[in-house]
């Protein structure tokens, strides 16, 4: 019982936690650049709510796309 947690476990959590972060911003780079005009701005000073969601979305759709991938 005393092996649940292990530091193993705990450094490959770590590990693939940081890993998929820094996919998942590599990737919303990705949509940024590829999605024409200026996201932030539309976003924050426009308040696109349209966009908000869509952002909303494909965050999420990457997330999901990592997770499955670092799962197996």
């Amino acid at each position: 019982m005393g092996d649940l947690i292990n530091m193993k476990s705990i450094v490959a959590s770590a590990v693939y936690s940081i890993f998929g972060l820094v996919i998942f911003i590599v990737g919303f780079i990705v949509f940024d650049k590829a999605t024409p005009g200026e996201m932030w701005k539309e976003l924050i000073e426009e308040k696109n709510t349209a966009l908000a969601i869509v952002v909303g979305a494909v965050a999420i759709g990457i997330c999901m796309i990592i997770s499955a991938a670092i799962h197996g």
